[in-house]
């Protein structure tokens, strides 16, 4: 830098390259800068889109409780598909008052459900093959049996029947559509348990 001494002041002037430095600087600022607004405004925009797919399309839900044990475990985060279409077997979130609650459709409308002092289920007179299961209950039923599911309704029924109150209960008993939410379809955590729900 070259110091010129005018009236007994010294003035800066400043280089060639010490100019050209400073335009790089600047030019790398308004780059970072407009980066840093993209790159902000593409995240607000996935999170809006990611949020919007969570609540109208694919709820993520996290579970609490052993109703479902073995098949899903307290603490694990899974998807949902908002359906209407439902077949026995598949797990399915619903309401129960302000409650959102997990199990399995064991019947479907107008099916008949008995289930003996073992455990065993039967439809429409024929026996379900639970491979699901860890230990077969009666559990916690206080419904007639056999039980008509009614029209339009689902009777569900948790993997650990000697804890999970469901449709066995009169507190909950047959589940109408307008209470699902969806059907479980996918566990994304814990990562080691990342797949598909069976």
């Amino acid at each position: 830098m070259r110091v010129v001494k005018k009236k007994e002041r010294s003035v800066n002037i400043p280089t060639i390259e010490e100019v050209e430095n400073e335009q790089k600087r600047l030019r790398h600022q308004a780059v970072y800068q407009r980066t840093l607004r993209g790159t902000i405004a593409v995240l607000l925009v996935v999170a809006a889109i990611s949020v919007l797919v969570a609540t109208l399309w694919m709820p993520v839900l996290q579970i609490y409780g052993s109703s479902m044990s073995p098949t899903l475990e307290a603490g694990q985060i899974v998807v949902s598909v908002k359906t209407n279409q439902l077949k026995t077997g598949e797990v399915v979130a619903f309401w129960q008052g302000n409650k959102l609650l997990v199990k399995r459709v064991i019947a479907g409308p107008g099916q008949w459900v008995d289930i003996d002092m073992d455990g065993n289920v039967t439809v429409d007179g024929k026996e379900l093959t639970e491979d699901y299961l860890d230990v077969k209950a009666l559990g916690n039923c206080d419904v007639d049996l056999p039980h008509q599911v009614e029209e339009s309704r689902w009777f569900l029924m948790g993997d650990n029947r000697d804890v999970s109150v469901d449709s066995r209960s009169a507190a909950i008993g047959d589940v109408s559509k307008d209470q699902i939410e969806g059907k479980i379809v996918f566990r994304i955590w814990p990562l080691k348990e990342f797949g598909s729900i069976q």
